[in-house]
């Protein structure tokens, strides 16, 4: 019986930790509770996509009220996809918390962090699986206003994101400008988890609205939502790119990193091809675990050092050598070289482009790729090929508690990027979703 209401207790769960770590008030019971609530929503997840895996879609009709007049949960093979993303990033950064919080905030806000992390994670996954568009406004609501204060937490100026609107919560160019601040100055925890699953779940809700509300006609034919969508992407990934290499603040140089990988997913959009489609979903996922691990290194490098510039990176390989390895990795992943998770997105962004013809954006994938590995080389430069600085941390790495996690990020960088029968698979079914196909 439980298992059946699966679909709910994946979104009650993280929600109704969130009050009761505030009631306890206290910071060590408040992580366990939003550890295990977290663990417990990516394991039903799991199971979800499982079931959808074998089973086909599930539909979850709560206090048994069939939609329209009730509420329904829908799992399909594109909502499993982000509910295992969600919930087990949602999962890693509330353990990596325990560390990272506590050398970053004052002791009196702990517990409040764990209730908005908790806030936060219930509505990224009720977004996700939610079947109607009332319902999904509402649990983008709750992920928006946690996700503002905990933003907050870590910075006074951060206050002014508070302002920012949900329609730019995807971070696509030329509304991307809060999201270098937000993440340069939020707690290393808060950046890590959003990174990896805020911006994917808007992406999440883009797709849902062109593909499943609007219709891929009015999308590709009676607007010129692809052109305005491919325009906005090659910019996002050329400029923000290039703003990047400049960048001597690691949180802020992956922050436009961010940007920049935001223009690939919305590329493979803009090409509303199954191939497009693919390579936007599968990068989604894949862009979620690089730039987790990425955030949650230099989290490690930040409480270390006690700051995270490049500067603080000098001779890291010596000092942090499991750090500064887990960060290269990760940096490969983001490039796209063969053996990671990147490569497989940027291959399915190539194979779409080759069916659209446009040998000219598999040019522009391979040159902007280029730059990417500019900028992840400040990083290798300055870990591997300088001289340990006034600012470089004493040898010794950062709390397994917060290595572990990050590591099994970086691990998944490579698993994913050698094994795509689930990922791939899930997002070329998600594709045929989206177009109209079987789920």
């Amino acid at each position: 019986m439980t298992l059946a209401h699966l679909p709910a207790l994946v979104v009650v769960v993280p929600l109704l930790a969130a009050p009761l770590a505030v009631l306890l008030r206290r910071s060590s019971a408040a992580w366990a509770i939003a550890s295990a609530a977290c663990a417990f929503s990516f394991a039903a997840a799991l199971l979800l996509a499982a079931e959808v895996a074998a089973q086909g879609p599930i539909s979850y009709h709560l206090g048994s009220w069939s939609p329209p007049w009730g509420i329904e949960y829908r799992v399909d093979a594109l909502s499993a996809f982000v509910l295992v993303l969600v919930s087990g990033i949602g999962t890693l950064t509330a353990l990596y918390a325990w560390r990272s919080i506590a050398a970053e905030l004052p002791r009196d806000q702990l517990y409040l962090y764990y209730a908005m992390h908790c806030l936060c994670v219930a509505g990224l996954l009720g977004m996700t699986i939610t079947g109607d568009a009332f319902n999904l406004f509402v649990f983008m609501e709750i992920a928006s206003l946690s996700s503002y204060v905990l933003i907050a937490l870590g910075e006074v100026a951060a206050l002014a994101f508070i302002t920012v609107g949900v329609s730019l919560k995807l971070a696509l160019f030329p509304l991307h400008f809060w999201l270098p601040n937000a993440y340069a100055y939020a707690p290393s925890a808060v950046t890590a988890f959003l990174a990896a699953t805020a911006t994917k779940v808007s992406v999440y809700v883009l797709l849902r609205f062109y593909f499943g509300i609007f219709g891929l006609q009015l999308v590709t034919e009676l607007l010129p939502m692809r052109e305005i969508l491919l325009a906005l992407s090659l910019v996002a990934i050329l400029t923000a790119s290039l703003v990047a290499l400049w960048q001597a603040d690691l949180k802020r140089l992956f922050a436009y990193s961010s940007v920049a990988q935001i223009g690939y997913i919305t590329l493979g959009i803009s090409m509303a091809s199954h191939d497009g489609l693919t390579a936007a979903v599968v990068h989604l996922f894949n862009h979620g675990i690089t730039k987790g691990a990425l955030f949650l290194l230099i989290g490690g490098i930040a409480l270390r050092a006690r700051g995270a510039s490049l500067e603080c990176a000098r001779g890291l390989g010596r000092s942090m050598p499991l750090t500064s390895l887990g960060v290269v990795i990760a940096g490969l992943s983001l490039i796209g070289v063969p053996g990671t998770a990147g490569f497989v997105s940027k291959w399915y962004l190539v194979l779409g482009a080759i069916e659209a013809g446009s040998w000219w954006l598999v040019a522009f994938v391979v040159a902007t790729s280029l730059i990417a590995a500019a900028y992840v080389w400040r990083f290798v430069e300055a870990a591997y090929l300088s001289a340990p600085g006034a600012r470089t941390p004493e040898p010794g790495e950062t709390p397994a508690t917060m290595l572990v996690p990050a590591w099994i990020l970086v691990a998944a960088c490579v698993g994913f990027g050698l094994q795509t029968s689930w990922s791939v698979g899930t997002a070329q079914r998600a594709a045929a979703l989206l177009l109209g196909g079987a789920p």
